[in-house]
């Protein structure tokens, strides 16, 4: 068994290759993207973000050693759920407007800190798939296998948009575009774990790839790496 870091752009689908290869492995999937999701929702919901988008760091520091992200398995969909202290928050930490929260809040060097600990204590085991932004990088960087998943912000944004508008959620594309392309240079350009490409990954543009291409082509990268770890 082996640590599999998948890292990239926000909407490029690392999270849905991530949980078919874990479902196919047998692996535990971390999605860690989820967990600086909850931990936005839970400052939203206790009032740490104004209406501007201000957080008060204060308060969230001293909550956050409060905030435990799990992870279960939902037999329905053969996935796991989000879990926020105990509460399932799947479907609330995927909304527009925890999106345009996101990424302030994982700028925040407390805040990564601590994911970065939660992380780590659950994938110590190995056999373990994780997606983010900084895994093979700052989180596990001796990861035995290492994707870097990109795609063009136009196409990461369609594809938002149609999961959202799927789930029955108003949206406007325009809004959805430019908010991928806003995290895009949060994520890359923040002082803490910026988004950058390991020097050992190996980059995937999905652009013009099905769900299916993917995982064959993941699958076999997979197997050749465990077959090199043995």
């Amino acid at each position: 068994m082996i640590t599999i870091a998948i890292d990239g752009h926000s909407s490029c689908g690392k999270s849905t290759m991530a949980k078919n290869l874990a479902k196919e492995l047998g692996y535990i999937y971390i999605d860690t993207g989820a967990m600086y999701r909850s931990v936005t929702y839970y400052a939203m919901q206790n009032g740490m973000i104004d209406a501007e988008g201000k957080i008060d760091t204060e308060r969230l520091q001293a909550a956050m050693h409060d905030i435990k992200i799990s992870f279960k398995f939902n037999p329905e969909t053969g996935r796991p759920d989000t879990y926020l202290n105990g509460e399932r928050v799947e479907d609330r930490i995927r909304t527009m407007d925890v999106s345009s929260n996101v990424s302030p809040i994982a700028t925040l060097g407390f805040v990564r800190e601590a994911m970065v600990a939660q992380q780590r204590e659950m994938g110590k085991s190995k056999g373990v798939i994780l997606d983010g932004r900084d895994i093979g990088t700052v989180v596990f960087p001796d990861a035995e296998l290492k994707i870097f998943v990109t795609a063009s912000a136009e196409i990461r944004a369609q594809r938002r948009y149609d999961e959202l508008t799927a789930k029955g959620e108003q949206c406007n594309y325009e809004d959805i575009l430019k908010n991928v392309k806003e995290r895009d240079y949060i994520d890359s350009h923040r002082e803490i774990s910026p988004l950058t490409q390991a020097e050992d990954a190996i980059v995937l543009d999905n652009s013009n790839m099905t769900i299916n291409e993917q995982q064959e082509w993941l699958l076999k990268l997979t197997k050749e790496a465990v077959s090199a770890s043995e």
